[in-house]
């Protein structure tokens, strides 16, 4: 029995809007950079350092009057968020200076700043405290780790569907290294990574390795997209977000993997043949063919996420809503920017396992697919 989210004779031509799919991702990534530059990221207590405060008030309260009642003690960086629909429950953040500040510590503070709020008593449900060296060396950790995730998919994809596993593991000392180096010339994490995934690009693109280079692209589309719209929404980068955007980068890279995947059986079937390999014919067709696999399981992990934003409260609403904009815009990407970039990426043909891949039809005296025109 053959389960599908599509008739079996669906087709459509991914390859024909494949300009359009650019545009739009285009035009994303440039109102993602603006916000990002221009609004900046709102880090949270985890990255930024500070305390953050679960209150819950014994009656409504409104957002103005609580932040300018607070500010009025004297807490800095202050910034209230509701929690819940009720009115009493509100998420209070604000900085403090000293690096060694600790629960005990941060509790008489709160409790004096809630003084100004006259006889509208409230309980403090939870009190969290991070220093700023220590959201720093966080904020650099998760950094880090996004640049390594990076690297190993390039590893890895490089040998899986190139088979060239040694040059891979050549490129991955070499910018394994890379980072070393610039740590010891005392350059700060953002810059280092920011450089290390440019070295990463140039050498997957000087060695060929066309396949691991359109997945990082669209991997780099989909974290620039989904924390583009995390500024535009006023959202804060913590950890919950950071856990988010990686767990999106595993989404993102097993449907593209799928996809992938599908092309080269096809690819090396139609070597096997004696028609001329039609590479745009090869990519729609693989595409089709695991569309209805990629709807059925964004579909549901959208369904999933969208209940944990409405339904799982306060604590998981910056977690679900990360990962429902992130899964999105991975569907997208992996149909639109990852698989027909392959088309551009492999003039003239590399060497392929079982043949050779080529962008369009042999020179065989028969025209190209008009797709490929």
């Amino acid at each position: 029995m053959r389960l599908a989210f599509l008739p079996k004779e669906f087709h459509f031509d991914f390859i024909r809007f494949r300009y359009v799919g650019y545009g739009i991702s285009t035009l994303l990534i440039v109102i993602s950079v603006a916000a990002i530059l221009l609004g900046g990221l709102r880090y949270g207590v985890d990255f930024a350092g500070g305390v953050v405060a679960q209150l819950d008030f014994e009656r409504p309260v409104e957002g103005a009057v609580l932040k300018q009642r607070l500010a009025s003690s004297g807490l800095q960086g202050l910034t209230v968020q509701q929690f819940g629909t009720e009115g009493t429950g509100w998420l209070v953040r604000f900085a403090l200076p000293e690096d060694n500040i600790t629960s005990e510590r941060a509790f008489p503070i709160i409790a004096r700043a809630l003084q100004a709020m006259d006889s509208n008593q409230a309980a403090v449900l939870r009190l969290e405290t991070v220093g700023p060296k220590v959201g720093e060396s966080l904020r650099s950790a998760a950094l880090e780790a996004f640049f390594y995730v990076t690297l190993l998919i390039a590893i890895y994809l490089s040998g899986r569907f190139e088979r060239r596993w040694g040059m891979a593991a050549a490129m991955a000392v070499c910018l394994g290294g890379s980072m070393s180096l610039l740590g010891i010339c005392g350059l700060a994490m953002p810059l280092r990574v920011g450089i290390c995934l440019l070295l990463t690009f140039a050498l997957c693109a000087v060695l060929r390795l066309r396949f691991a280079l359109g997945a990082l692209t669209g991997l780099i589309h989909d974290v620039c997209v989904t924390l583009g719209m995390l500024a535009l929404l006023h959202k804060d980068f913590d950890l919950n977000v950071a856990a988010a955007l990686l767990m999106l980068i595993g989404y993102s890279l097993n449907d593209t993997i799928v996809v992938y995947d599908r092309i080269r059986e096809n690819l090396v079937q139609a070597q096997s043949g004696k028609e001329p390999v039609d590479m745009p014919h090869i990519i729609n067709q693989s595409l089709n063919q695991t569309l209805s696999r990629t709807l059925m399981t964004s579909v549901t992990t959208l369904a999933a996420c969208a209940s944990l934003f409405l339904l799982g409260g306060g604590v998981i609403h910056d977690f679900a809503l990360t990962m429902f904009i992130g899964v999105l815009v991975g569907t997208l990407s992996s149909l639109f920017v990852s698989a027909p970039l392959l088309l551009h990426l492999n003039k003239p043909a590399p060497s392929f396992p079982g043949g050779r891949l080529h962008a369009g039809a042999r020179r065989t005296g028969k025209p190209a697919s008009r797709h490929s025109r």
